[in-house]
């Protein structure tokens, strides 16, 4: 698949380090949870979620996403996709979880809108590092409940999403989705299972993509093969169970990179 050329329409500062970059494109076919490649050109092709039916939002971590804050509205990127796997969208009347932390949260606001335009109930529990980072409140608080929490107490409540998730009880909840950190969501990964519900649970998992059409194996997790880039990004608990998810992941040369 070809890239299709896309212009850079409007560009929003989210955080310090964070942006959402809308295109003149909308990608209507695609799920929540789903993923394009997008190529920065000159520079390198790499994996992000749509944030909104025309946009990604980026945190700046590397060389390509730099570049990408370099780029001005009117500039032109390439996309390829969508791509995966994306969340299950909850029927009506269904009680939905969704745990959301740092830049995870661009990947999973755009599920909790279909959500609740499904006539879904949604609770959502929105962490970040401080108040700064935080991601998307309006968008989250227009869906349902919404607890929030920053590591260092800055805004709302001090602690960390699975302090407000050990609080709950898990059970009452049809589906339960997160996205953020994997370490974090390894810890979300514990609590649900001591309480037995992994099998209505779905994470996002993020890793190095090369083809993005499960051809070439760089995502291949261990143990079992799953692609993530063919049959996730999100996946079901339950297919994560003895694998790598919060232990490891391989870098482009296939070695592992320890979390």
């Amino acid at each position: 698949m070809y890239p299709t050329n896309v212009k850079i329409t409007k560009i929003v500062h989210e955080s310090p380090s964070t942006r959402t970059f809308f295109f003149d494109r909308e990608f209507d076919d695609a799920q929540p949870g789903q993923f394009v490649m997008v190529w920065i050109r000159g520079v390198d092709e790499i994996p992000m979620t749509l944030a909104y039916k025309n946009a990604i939002t980026v945190q700046k971590v590397g060389d390509a996403t730099e570049k990408l804050f370099e780029l001005k509205e009117g500039d032109e990127l390439g996309i390829r996709g969508p791509f995966g796997n994306g969340y299950t969208i909850p029927e009506k009347d269904e009680n939905i979880l969704i745990v959301a932390g740092g830049v995870g949260s661009a990947a999973i606001a755009l599920l909790a809108e279909y959500a609740m335009n499904a006539g879904a109930c949604v609770t959502t529990i929105l962490g970040a590092r401080n108040a700064d980072e935080l991601l998307f409140i309006d968008r989250f608080a227009a869906c349902g409940s919404l607890h929030i929490t920053t590591d260092d107490g800055s805004a709302h409540r001090c602690g960390f999403v699975t302090d407000v998730l050990s609080e709950f009880d898990s059970s009452r909840f049809d589906r339960i989705y997160t996205c953020g950190p994997e370490m974090m969501m390894k810890c979300i990964f514990g609590i649900l299972s001591k309480e037995e519900v992994l099998d209505r649970t779905e994470f996002s998992l993020h890793r190095y993509f090369k083809c993005a059409i499960g051809v070439c194996g760089a995502c291949c997790m261990d143990n079992g093969g799953l692609r993530v880039c063919k049959d996730g990004p999100v996946f079901n608990g339950m297919q994560l169970i003895d694998s790598e998810f919060g232990n490891y992941m391989r870098g482009p040369s296939g070695n592992k990179k320890k979390f």
